[in-house]
């Protein structure tokens, strides 16, 4: 097969989350073990940190990698889903998985594969281990796909976990409370490793702590170490303060990840520094500031307030629940009568429709859409359930001719918001010249 060939087998032989939902989860490790072992157990051969939430892994695991690769480590990245591309997936110092790789590692899995029947997820998480084996990284940020204590990637023994926050999503898996889903999440605390929580709740901190305990595993809680202060955010970056309240230094940072959400996982991303250089890794100052100011440009992160034009601006952003939507609108603009706000959304059918449409504001322009998988809900669908919370506007079956309609009718002051699906902002054709500034 070439890669053409083996690409298509993966998504077309194996059960994938983002085409079938749920059906595609397997509620236990045995196939991840077995594919493991058939490999030699490549998940023991590399240092880890594991990163699990609702929302944030993804930027919190980006920058720490950025952090880590900054200061001279060969560093393994793992992250999911891909927006454009399946080796996005995998990454060394930036770089994708090569090609060559993905086809041989399918060809030599495909005996077992045929045998125990993974999902795509597990053959994925799978080929990440044996890439960063290989290839010898000297550590690599392994991101959960979701949940946590089931979830693929938990085989690994890494050297500290994080769970950046816990919020409402995937709810059919994970359980209908918080405290369910902060336990599915905590399943990631390993015995003696340290954990960080980046931010906690009433109904969560004690969980955390009864796991940490039963694990004799040191808990860490970003949001009572680090407070953040002077947020400017700018269409491009975002500066802020931070002060470490323990040992009351108060620090100034710059970030390409310019969301203001993103203040939140820098405490966490701090506070996880602190716990890798007690264990041995040296990141200067002079690495961790150029990391976090380069983030995007370092290890390849899109879709967090990721700024594609000016006048009007357009963001795209694959915030996809209601805590993702909440911290979307603390960025708007609110109280600027000069800036009208463009959203172009689109969802799947199994997230919380109502709950996130109940956020929106009505005196917003909305275009709906979809992207072009089995799960996501059509845009005259999605435009219907929206008019019963009073947000109106037109439906469009692909995102890019919704996006051409917002920019018609915005001014050039206006803000066209693209959000609502990781798969809809996959679809979104982000002219050539801005995607290679952005590499």
């Amino acid at each position: 097969m070439n890669y053409q060939q083996t690409i298509d087998y993966l998504y077309q032989h194996l059960p994938m989350f983002s085409r079938i939902g749920a059906a595609a989860y397997k509620k236990d490790l045995h196939n991840t073990i077995a594919l493991c072992d058939a490999l030699g157990n490549p998940e023991t051969k590399f240092k880890s940190i594991h990163i699990a939430g609702t929302n944030g892994k993804g930027s919190t695991s980006h920058m720490l990698a950025a952090m880590l690769q900054q200061a001279g480590y060969k560093t393994g990245l793992y992250t999911s889903p891909h927006l454009k591309d399946f080796r996005e997936r995998i990454k060394i110092n930036g770089a994708m998985i090569t090609e060559e790789f993905v086809i041989e590692f399918v060809q030599h899995t495909k005996i077992i594969a045929e045998e125990i029947q993974p999902s795509f997820f597990e053959l994925t998480v799978a080929m990440a281990f044996e890439y960063f084996a290989k290839e010898k990284v000297d550590i690599a940020i392994i991101e959960t796909g979701l949940g946590g204590r089931l979830d693929s990637t938990n085989v690994i023994t890494p050297l500290l976990s994080v769970i950046t926050n816990i919020g409402y999503d995937h709810m059919n898996i994970l359980g209908n409370t918080l405290e369910e889903i902060a336990m599915e999440k905590a399943g990631i605390i390993k015995p003696g490793v340290p954990v960080v929580i980046g931010e906690y709740l009433a109904e969560t901190k004690n969980i955390f702590l009864a796991k940490a305990t039963a694990c004799n595993a040191p808990i860490y809680f970003a949001q009572d170490e680090y407070m953040v202060s002077d947020i400017v955010s700018t269409v491009q970056t975002l500066q802020c303060a931070v002060t470490n309240t323990v040992h009351k230094i108060t620090e100034q940072f710059l970030l390409d990840l310019n969301g203001i959400y993103q203040t939140k996982n820098l405490c966490t991303v701090l506070c996880a520094e602190g716990i890798i250089t007690q264990q041995g890794f040296t990141i200067k100052n002079e690495a961790e500031k150029t990391a976090l100011a380069n983030t995007k440009k370092i290890t390849g992160l899109h879709g967090r307030w990721d700024v594609i034009a000016e006048n009007p601006a357009i963001v795209l952003d694959v915030a996809h629940n209601e805590d993702g939507i909440r911290q979307i609108l603390k960025q708007l603009p609110i109280g600027n009568t000069q800036i009208k706000t463009h959203f172009v959304i689109g969802m799947v059918k199994d997230k919380e429709v109502d709950k996130v449409l109940s956020l929106l504001p009505a005196n917003a322009d909305y275009y709906f859409t979809n992207a072009h998988i089995p799960r996501a809900m059509p845009a005259q669908e999605l435009q219907t359930k929206a008019a019963t919370f009073n947000l109106n506007g037109n439906f469009y079956d692909d995102v890019n001719n919704a996006i051409a309609a917002a920019k018609e009718k915005a001014s050039a002051t206006d803000l066209i918001i693209v959000c609502g699906s990781v798969f809809l902002v996959g679809e979104v054709n982000v002219p050539a010249d801005v995607a290679e500034k952005k590499t």
